[in-house]
């Protein structure tokens, strides 16, 4: 009887743990179909002859599969797109390093160092968090131009390094390692850089990560920004040239489409392989300071 007692509890708790589960399945089924089936729709167009693009119901297994669209791209020397993909690894690499940086020796500075108005200045850059980004957006182009910045890599880098949320999310986790390793160090001698540089940040090296792959991904996929600074053909990044296709002689679906594919693929990839690491910066962004 006792056995009994035992068992209904956990059947309950199976049943209840499977209709959580059928229901959330349920609920993400929509979202998983939305982000989905535009994947599927791209890179069936991308393998579908240009005649064939606009038929009517969409052929979403290509007949007969296509490399033409891929074959023109890389072949039309007016489309250097070789060169865009290039561009987009230098932005992206280059300026993910210089975010990483940046952001962690601000955040050091945020967390373990003392100076005058330091609660003021990160107050500052907290509140400038709610400014939207089109009130800045004609300023820092004037003062790149004054500069003599734009069509260079530097148009995007240092603007993508004075965001504040690199900085915010670095300083949480600076501001979490225990004082007592910091205070033995300067008792050793050690200065503020040579205890940022060997001590902290090893002690950080996840969020680093994490931010690494958030800096990487929004430099790879960003357009609007680019797309501004940016002017002169052979300095375009992935996503520009991808806007560049569409225009003029351009206009062709096939094409677009096998751009837009080969732009994407990079990305993915590396989703695929650093998906744990993603999930474990989200997680870590919300714990960290606590």
């Amino acid at each position: 009887m006792a056995k009994l007692t035992h068992v209904a509890p956990i059947r309950r708790f199976r049943y209840r743990k499977a209709l959580r589960t059928v229901l959330l399945w349920i609920a993400f089924l929509p979202l998983i179909a939305a982000v989905i089936v535009p994947l599927i729709y791209m890179t069936t167009m991308a393998f579908t002859l240009e005649s064939k693009q606009l038929n009517y119901p969409i052929e979403w297994i290509p007949n007969p599969i296509t490399l033409s669209n891929f074959i023109h791209i890389f072949v039309d020397k007016t489309l250097p797109i070789e060169r865009w993909f290039l561009n987009s690894l230098i932005v992206s690499f280059g300026g993910t390093g210089v975010i990483v940086f940046l952001s962690s020796l601000s955040g050091y500075a945020f967390a373990r160092l003392e100076f005058p108005g330091k609660g003021f200045l990160f107050s500052l850059l907290i509140f400038s968090l709610m400014i939207p980004a089109a009130i800045t957006l004609i300023p820092s182009f004037l003062l790149l131009r004054d500069l003599k910045l734009l069509n260079t890599y530097h148009a995007i880098w240092w603007p993508a390094a004075a965001q504040v949320t690199g900085i915010f999310l670095m300083r949480q986790h600076f501001y979490s390692i225990p004082s007592e390793i910091e205070d033995a160090a300067r008792i050793d001698g050690a200065g503020s850089f040579r205890i940022y540089w060997q001590i902290c940040v090893p002690m950080v090296t996840g969020s680093m990560v994490a931010l690494s792959i958030f800096a990487f991904l929004g430099l790879w996929n960003d357009l609007f920004w680019p797309l501004i600074v940016l002017g002169e053909r052979m300095v375009y990044t992935l996503p520009v040239g991808l806007v560049f296709i569409q225009q003029g002689s351009y206009i062709q679906r096939g094409l677009a489409y096998a751009g837009a594919f080969i732009a994407s693929m990079p990305a993915l990839l590396f989703y695929a392989f650093f998906q744990r690491r993603i999930i474990a910066g989200i997680t870590m962004t919300g714990l960290a300071g606590q």
